[in-house]
């Protein structure tokens, strides 16, 4: 089962957690202006990468706050918890992650 650690409340099991997509996916500045296959596009069209992925997600059963996880897709471990509106951590070659801006 997969263990994630809410910014607010500490490490819980993942029955209290609810996945939210994608992190990181900026809504159009102008939704108006877009056709229906960019509107289409901007609404399903999601990355799905074999490794590292940024991913919302909500603590359902508890403080209710959302938050993002970067999670290895292929051994499912994750690597970093960080608040919205944070900057992505850098992932290292070690697989942990490091400061902003570290290699």
């Amino acid at each position: 089962m997969l263990r994630l650690e809410c910014p607010w409340c500490g490490p819980r099991e993942e029955p209290e957690f609810h996945y939210g997509g994608q992190a990181h996916v900026v809504r159009p500045e102008d939704p108006g202006a877009l056709d229906d296959a960019a509107w289409g596009a901007y609404v399903f069209l999601r990355d799905n990468p074999k490794g590292v992925f940024a991913e919302r997600w909500v603590h359902a059963s508890g403080c209710r706050r959302w938050f993002n996880v970067l999670r290895d897709t292929v051994t499912n471990e994750v690597l970093a918890v960080y608040r919205m509106g944070e900057p992505m951590p850098v992932i290292m070659a070690s697989g942990r992650a490091g400061e902003e801006g570290a290699p």
